[in-house]
């Protein structure tokens, strides 16, 4: 359909703030409702039926003059050569056909960052802005965003807007945007101790997150069963406790370049070290480390959590904490604290931490067994029975939280299980308004008993997706058939990308997955 007769039809406009009509699109054809495909829906949205071209060849990405930041912020130059890929395809045959290509209508999408500082060299954190503003027109979009975090979410919403026609030409609806998330803190936890995952699966799925405008990764590095992380000061933990000493590990350099990955695309990276159980692997490369068990009056060869008499356990701590303060720049730690007798050191090694100057996150059987906490810890809500109760018990108790509870993902079953992810009301408990507001937001659990860099990936997406649009957008957008058809498109979208996210139902992908 030509541009003059789409400017011709009757205006559609959409408005998405307190609820999502998705009744007003029944009648509209297949490839209209690929440029509605928004996942996860923005906050608000108007968007009309007048339709404008983009080609390769007269398009680019470029800072607006009133920008506080330039070509020097590499994290968003690097992030205009990445979206623009996502829309045109490799560049290098874009090159070869440019000659051919037709005049955009629109010819710039320009990035305007409104602050002093646009934190182009920072990292982001809980307290992160990620609101931005987009306008799509002729010859000119423009988006708006305080810092360098909010245009990252808005340059992905400007690549979902982009559609193809019947005849491989891209597209772009007149539209605008207002945007921010619903909570703070949207995770995905990987599990690299049960089975070892790459680097090229980890950054594939940091990728992936961005696309689904998560901002935290919680890497469950080390467990009872390995300790691939390569520590400079106890070289001997990956050495005995790693897999393989060379090539199940993770380098200072690797754990540098996932940091720096995430950071470029807005995602925190948050380490967890499950102290003090599951820590079997730790005590393979360090002697005395963990409590001998006992047969009788003899040692049955077996050992338990971190030995909490000797005070070289303390002491391997504190040295081994004060590193990892330094490796990861994040203002938390994961500890864990899990499945553990808590008559153990598990208050002492929050010391520990605390004398880092980090702050903590720890699972909740912490709270639930008394451990004296910090004002400003993290709790995590992870046991599914009586959710609702935990969450007004740790909320009631004044503590900052999130929720996981529901959104296990390494639970799978047969037919559309990401529907029930998508069901989920984190605010469903009673509590009051002041409690509510310390929920900061969830995270989607891939633990790795069954899952390695074979199956982790399609294992994960969608079905996570559907855990970040609860996380993102308005706590009215609750329509499962709306969300089909968007999720639908977007897991096309995340196909047509190199990310081989698994289908949703009977159907097909105009692009699809070319496999390895």
């Amino acid at each position: 359909m030509s541009a003059q007769l789409r400017f011709v039809l009757l205006l559609l406009t959409v408005t998405v703030s307190q609820c999502w009509l998705f009744g007003d699109f029944l009648g509209i054809k297949e490839k209209e409702l690929d440029e509605l495909a928004l996942w996860p829906l923005p906050q608000k949205i108007q968007s009309s039926a007048v339709s404008f071209k983009l080609s390769p060849g007269s398009f680019q990405i470029t800072h607006a003059k009133q920008s506080s930041a330039g070509p020097s912020c590499s994290l968003l130059e690097n992030a205009f050569r990445r979206y623009f890929e996502y829309i045109f395809g490799d560049l290098k045959r874009q090159e070869k056909s440019r000659k051919k290509a037709f005049d955009s209508d629109v010819v710039e999408l320009q990035v305007w960052i409104t602050s002093s500082d646009p934190e182009c060299d920072g990292y982001p954190n809980l307290q992160t802005d990620e609101s931005y503003q987009l306008s799509v027109d002729e010859p000119s979009a423009v988006l708006k965003a305080a810092n360098v975090w909010g245009a990252l979410r808005g340059l992905e919403t400007f690549s979902q807007l982009v559609y193809e026609d019947n005849y491989g030409v891209n597209n772009i609806n007149k539209t605008d945007v207002s945007d921010f998330p619903r909570f703070p803190h949207r995770g995905i936890l990987l599990d690299s101790s049960r089975h070892f995952l790459s680097l090229k699966v980890i950054l594939a799925n940091l990728e992936a997150m961005a696309m689904n405008k998560f901002n935290v990764f919680h890497w469950h590095i080390v467990d009872d069963p390995s300790f691939p992380f390569m520590s400079r000061t106890f070289p001997e933990l990956s050495q005995k406790g790693a897999y393989h000493p060379f090539t199940h590990v993770y380098t200072p350099s690797d754990v540098k370049m996932v940091i720096e990955f995430a950071r470029m695309r807005g995602i925190r990276v948050i380490p967890e070290f499950d102290t003090p159980g599951h820590t079997q692997s730790w005590g393979n490369g360090m002697k005395d480390l963990l409590t001998p068990c006992f047969s009788g009056s003899s040692p049955s060869g077996s050992f338990g959590p971190v030995n909490p008499i000797l005070n070289s356990s303390y002491e391997f701590m504190t040295q081994f904490f004060k590193e990892i303060s330094t490796v990861f720049p994040d203002a938390y730690i994961h500890l864990g604290g899990d499945e553990v007798d808590f008559s153990c050191c598990v208050h002492v090694l929050l010391d520990i931490v605390t004398a880092t100057k980090k702050g903590y996150m720890v699972w909740q059987e912490v709270f639930d067994n008394g451990v004296k906490l910090k004002s400003d810890t993290v709790v995590e809500v992870w046991i599914g029975n009586k959710m609702e109760e935990e969450l007004q018990n740790v909320t009631g108790a004044g503590f900052t939280t999130i929720l996981s509870a529901p959104w296990y993902l390494d639970w799978i079953s047969y037919g559309q299980d990401w529907q029930r992810y998508y069901k989920v009301e984190p605010l469903n408990f009673p509590g009051t308004d002041t409690q509510k507001k310390l929920v900061i937001g969830g995270e989607a659990c891939l633990w790795g008993e069954y899952v390695d860099a074979t199956n982790l990936t399609p294992r994960l997406w969608p079905r996570a997706s559907a855990v970040a649009e609860r996380l993102w957008s308005d706590k009215s957008v609750t329509d499962v058939g709306n969300a089909y058809t968007r999720l639908a498109q977007h897991r096309c979208r995340m196909v047509k990308r190199g990310i081989p996210a698994e289908p949703l139902f009977v159907g097909h992908c105009r692009h699809e997955y070319k496999g390895l």
